[in-house]
């Protein structure tokens, strides 16, 4: 990693090809949510560069052969892989710095898992069956012949959060430029330079033609409002919270675009009583990674009334073993949240907590060894009832809520009563009694006895208020494409 003294992010936006200012010379600061210092600048857009940039992407859809040419793409993606790949080290030391993640999240999914992915999206930019045949049809007396086209969608609006911002930026970049889409990509004004590094990656290193991706940073969180309300953008593509997911739909309604949301989750572990419990909670701290601040972090804990004082007893145990603090240092799991606002949103959960008559059993405020930064400290809580703000609502914090249960039946009515349905995990020494568990459990991903899901090919998504759509793998790649038939006479 390099040293976080001597980043050279870029900080200009780019537009219609180019690495550009912000109108009249507009720029916002970057913080350091580990230390409150500021990083440095960064270029500051306004809505006369938004429109500039949908105009660019606009122009560049409809004047390229970007959305036909399926080997430039390849090719473009391709030389973007190893641009980044270039700067590995310097987007691992941005991540850190600006995101406040723990170092040793950049070595799997905040870096390297989804930068090594790349190829992926690239390949299938060139493999993919674009155009496919359909069986000959009568239809009152007239025969015809038909084809399937599967087309770009058209100019994409990419909304991307803070919580892994170079994940999620590639995450959207990557099957959308792959279908043939032109991006206008904004991110979040706490994470910029994960966005605008990429935009200069873009500029120097790759043959992609100016306008088909455009990444406009600013400090205006409603800018990214104008993707959903322009009627030049065809798609508009969101990770973040459920409440500005409702937003993104309602803008985007007036012009009927399509609308791909990513939201968020209150996800259930459910430990069955046959479990081996040491090995179930032996990674229950886990979800403090990243103070977290995670969509998918499995926030709720269900343990069987039989075995519950056993159960809260060990994860207390792995709570109070987590690592949190400078997220430079390899060994610290937690760094801190993301800035002032939503630590302190975290610690106004935690006394709602309290005030449902939650009990708390370890932690619960900010930690008095760390004077400098947005830390808040992991949060157990246990005899949580599971209708409780801190059971139904998305904290984005390190804080675990433990709610006991009866038998299976009631473990899966507990863990489908929320809003969510985004991810799961269960633990069993069974695993076809997890399994069955598993399959009544009304969520996107789930995870039995610690298996894991996550890879560049798993759609990824959520039911109910969870989300729309599914991102990464096929799934994901074709949520960018559109759908054509054409019928014509039959070949004799």
């Amino acid at each position: 990693m390099a040293d976080l003294a001597e980043l050279n992010p870029e900080t200009r936006n780019l537009i219609d090809g180019k690495l550009v200012d912000a109108t009249e010379g507009r720029t916002f600061e970057n913080v350091n949510p580990a230390t409150e210092e500021v990083l440095g600048i960064c270029a500051d857009a306004t809505p006369a560069d938004m429109d500039r940039a949908i105009g660019a992407a606009r122009r560049s859809f409809l004047e390229t052969d970007w959305s036909t040419n399926a080997a430039f793409r390849q090719k473009c993606l391709t030389q973007l892989y190893e641009g980044l790949c270039e700067e590995r080290e310097q987007f691992r030391s941005i991540v850190v710095a600006e995101a406040g993640s723990p170092v040793l999240l950049t070595y799997a999914v905040q870096c390297d898992t989804y930068l090594d992915a790349m190829p992926y999206w690239a390949e299938l930019a060139g493999s993919y069956a674009y155009e496919s045949s359909m069986s000959d049809v009568s239809f009152m007396g007239m025969k015809a012949s038909r084809i399937v086209r599967r087309e770009a969608v058209g100019v994409v609006g990419a909304i991307t959060p803070w919580n892994f911002p170079f994940y999620l930026n590639l995450c959207k970049l990557g099957p959308a430029l792959a279908a043939g889409n032109t991006v206008v990509l904004k991110p979040p004004p706490d994470t910029p330079w994960s966005a605008t590094h990429i935009g200069k990656v873009i500029a120097e290193k790759t043959d992609i033609p100016p306008g088909v991706v455009n990444i406009v940073a600013s400090s205006d969180h409603q800018l990214g409002e104008m993707l959903s309300t322009d009627p030049r953008v065809d798609l508009v593509t969101f990770t973040g919270s459920t409440a500005t997911g409702r937003r993104v739909m309602a803008c985007a309604s007036a012009t009927v675009k399509k609308v791909f949301l990513e939201l968020g989750g209150k996800s259930a572990h459910i430990v069955l009583d046959d479990a081996d419990f040491g090995q179930a909670l032996a990674m229950i701290g886990t979800i403090c990674t990243h103070g977290g601040q995670g969509c998918a972090i499995q926030t709720r804990l269900l343990l069987p009334q039989s075995r519950y004082d056993e159960g809260v007893e060990l994860t207390k145990a792995a709570f109070e073993a987590v690592t949190y603090g400078d997220p430079t240092d390899s060994s610290k799991l937690q760094g801190p949240q993301i800035s002032a606002r939503q630590r302190d949103r975290v610690l106004e959960y935690i006394e709602k907590g309290k005030a449902d008559g939650a009990r708390l059993v370890t932690g619960g405020g900010r930690p008095a060894h760390l004077p400098k930064g947005y830390y808040v400290e992991p949060t157990l809580f246990a005899d949580v009832d599971p209708d409780s703000v801190i059971a139904q609502e998305e904290i984005f914090g390190p804080v675990l809520s433990i709610i006991p249960f009866e038998d299976d039946d009631d473990a899966v009515a507990i863990a489908n009563n929320s809003i969510y349905g985004l991810s799961g995990g269960v633990s069993s020494g069974d695993p076809e009694r997890a399994l069955a568990v598993a399959r009544r459990i009304r969520t996107g991903t789930l995870s039995i006895n610690g298996a894991q899901w996550f890879d560049v090919d798993t759609p990824f998504g959520g039911y109910r208020q969870s989300g729309v759509g599914r991102e990464n793998g096929l799934q994901g790649f074709e949520e960018y494409l559109e759908t054509k038939v054409i019928a014509l006479p039959p070949v004799d």
